[in-house]
């Protein structure tokens, strides 16, 4: 049976990195002592181990501990024997890059399937879809695929910002750029507001958290999907 969490960001406003989630994170890796960490994003170009510090510092406050995935010399071989993973956020074509580099994209898509529990904040949540090509993040590398784990049955859009009325910017809304992939996919795409997330058990998909997402489909009027909402008819 599936188990993800999957954040639209690891850090709320005024808080520490996955403070507001670890009640949560403590309850889906209650069974993992180690967890990998794949750090492949590199947020601001950080290092894998500077990346990796930085996650092991939050997850020691629920007593888990994090071994970076580029330490392994068999990164398939390590993604398969996890107790836990989670896919931390940054750079979505640099993340989606490695990951079919080293050859952990279809093992980490087993693995899932077969119930590893898994995290994802930001672009690790953005791999979590059908295709990565709702990120919103700068194209700084050429991935070999914009396929990616298919775990959900539709794409996100994380830090989903709503357009800001008061605002003299003239530039495209997240909901522009959006309907511009419906006009070439037929994708579903879930725009996920900060401090909200998908909660992943089997084939169940529960919005958590106090905020509404919105949804997009081809064609159609977006609409506000309320917390607790079991998303798994997008699949349908």
């Amino acid at each position: 049976m599936k188990k993800l969490i999957i954040a639209s960001t690891s850090t709320l406003h005024g808080g520490e990195y996955l403070d507001y989630l670890l009640p949560t994170l403590e309850n889906h890796f209650k069974n993992c002592d180690t967890i990998i960490f794949i750090p492949y994003a590199r947020p601001g170009g950080m290092t894998h181990d500077e990346y990796t510090e930085r996650v092991a510092i939050a997850f020691s406050k629920i007593n888990k501990k994090i071994i970076g995935l580029h330490t392994f010399g068999n990164p398939i071989e390590a993604i398969e024997n996890a107790e836990g993973i989670f896919t931390g956020g940054g750079n979505t074509f640099l993340l989606v890059t490695q990951l079919y580099e080293n050859d952990v994209m279809q093992t980490l898509s087993n693995v899932i399937e077969s119930g590893t529990p898994y995290l994802g904040s930001s672009a690790g949540s953005n791999i979590t879809g059908i295709s990565m090509q709702t990120t919103n993040d700068m194209p700084i590398i050429y991935p070999p695929s914009f396929k990616t784990l298919g775990a959900i049955p539709f794409n996100l859009n994380p830090h989903y910002l709503d357009p800001n009325l008061q605002s003299k910017h003239m530039g495209e809304t997240r909901e522009t750029r959006i309907k511009e992939f419906h006009a070439f996919k037929t994708t579903p795409v879930l725009g996920l507001r900060e401090g909200s997330w998908l909660d992943v058990k089997g084939e169940k998909i529960l919005l958590k958290g106090n905020l509404t997402a919105r949804l997009f489909r081809q064609n159609q009027v977006p609409e506000e999907i309320n917390p607790e909402t079991d998303l798994a008819f997008l699949g349908n």
